[in-house]
């Protein structure tokens, strides 16, 4: 039975992702027990036992995530929920550690200065400090997987479009991005955002990119339920950098075949005459993985005259910089995930102009989602996972 025997072989570019995001999760996890076991001066069976889980957990963790490659699913998704589940437990620790340190450095800098503090007065800070912490990233990293995995929020948009024709007002575009079918997200959690998406009853749904994680031999099964999704319009999808790790021209091929159409690098026509023009680019990285790919948004726009209002399907938002300078009314991306964990938003921030909700630049609108799925760690901390409803009006 093929349920009972390996079928996937890791191949190099897995080898590199389990060795580098190994690499990092054992780096924090170090700083995570310099802090709260090594600080705090945990003795005996109690500080041992803490070593001893630190050290497995950090071994064990890139070895679990090979695993996970090599074993047929559904067997691996209890394995990378374990791993993934270690490596947001980290995170979440470090970045409370890490808060710490300017607390830490007064006390430091108040003990040069002579401030009477007991050394007794100062290990027992540091020893309730650290159970605090602890406490913190546990009662944190529980609550993050209950909102990754609970309730799907609705974010309803209004967004007005100046070249929208009035008989479209109150089109509904709903969006989805960012699912991550793929390691511990499967085809009956896919099932129910599908019938959540249909009982919106939209005219138009949207998927702009990162929808799995994986190759199509391996989750074909589990991405079927798209093919049960209705719109007035359709459905339609761009790449995300995701799909150039999972074999993108494979997953167009299968999208197709479940009724879903890939806009790379054009548009079409929605409405008829009195209608609007729909967009859509391959990933802005998409060059790099594939040479008969890469992000082209001039010849997506060829021959617009500009009269007819225009949305742009673009998975990341750094995307929407030529879409502004070209006057594209509506740009739709993901890619950012809101942050997914706090504070990780404000890094994003670094790399995108956008990093979720509704934005405009002189008259182009652009709406970041903050994703249906999540990426790695099984969790969500200060930015809820959405699906997206659009409705746009004329100005």
């Amino acid at each position: 039975m093929q349920g009972l025997r390996i079928v996937t072989t890791p191949t190099s570019q897995d080898l590199t992702f389990i060795g580098i995001l190994g690499v990092a999760t054992a780096l924090l996890a170090s700083y995570v027990w310099v802090r709260l076991v090594r600080t705090p001066r945990l003795e005996g069976r109690l500080r041992r036992a803490m070593t001893g889980l630190f050290v497995t957990a950090s071994l064990l963790f890139p070895v679990v995530l090979l695993l996970t490659r090599m074993v047929p699913r559904p067997w691996d998704r209890p394995l990378s929920f374990l791993a993934y589940g270690w490596n947001g437990l980290v995170i979440v620790t470090f970045f409370l550690c890490l808060a710490t340190e300017g607390p830490r450095v007064v006390l430091r800098v108040a003990g040069w200065l002579g401030a009477p503090y007991h050394a007794s007065r100062r290990t027992f800070f540091a020893r309730a400090l650290g159970v605090g912490i602890g406490g913190a990233g546990l009662v944190l990293s529980t609550a993050g997987i209950a909102f990754a995995l609970g309730a799907m929020r609705v974010e309803r948009v209004a967004v007005r479009l100046r070249r929208l024709p009035r008989a479209l007002s109150g089109f509904r575009i709903v969006q989805l991005t960012d699912v991550h079918i793929g390691p511990t997200l499967g085809g009956e959690w896919l099932r129910a955002i599908v019938a959540q998406v249909n009982a919106l009853a939209p005219d138009l749904v949207v998927i702009t990119g990162d929808l799995v994680d994986g190759s199509v031999e391996r989750l074909r099964d589990e991405v079927a339920p798209l093919a049960e999704l209705s719109a007035k319009h359709g459905v339609f999808f761009v790449t995300g950098n995701h799909e150039y790790y999972s074999g993108a021209d494979a997953w167009i091929e299968e999208l197709a075949r479940l009724g879903v159409r890939t806009l790379r690098n054009e548009r079409v026509s929605i409405g008829g005459d009195d209608g609007f023009e729909l967009a859509g680019v391959d990933d802005w990285s998409s060059a790099r993985y594939l040479e008969h790919h890469g992000a082209d948004l001039g010849k997506a726009l060829a021959g617009w005259d500009g009269r007819r209002e225009v949305v742009l399907l673009a998975h990341q938002p750094k995307q929407a910089t030529e879409a502004i300078a070209r006057g594209v009314g509506l740009v739709l991306s993901g890619h950012t995930h809101g942050g997914q964990i706090f504070p990780w938003g404000l890094l994003v921030a670094l790399d995108q102009p956008f990093v979720a909700g509704l934005a405009k630049v002189d008259e182009t609108h652009v709406y970041v989602s903050r994703g249906t799925g999540y990426w790695g760690p099984p969790m969500r901390i200060g930015s809820m996972p959405e699906i997206a409803v659009l409705e746009l009006a004329s100005v």
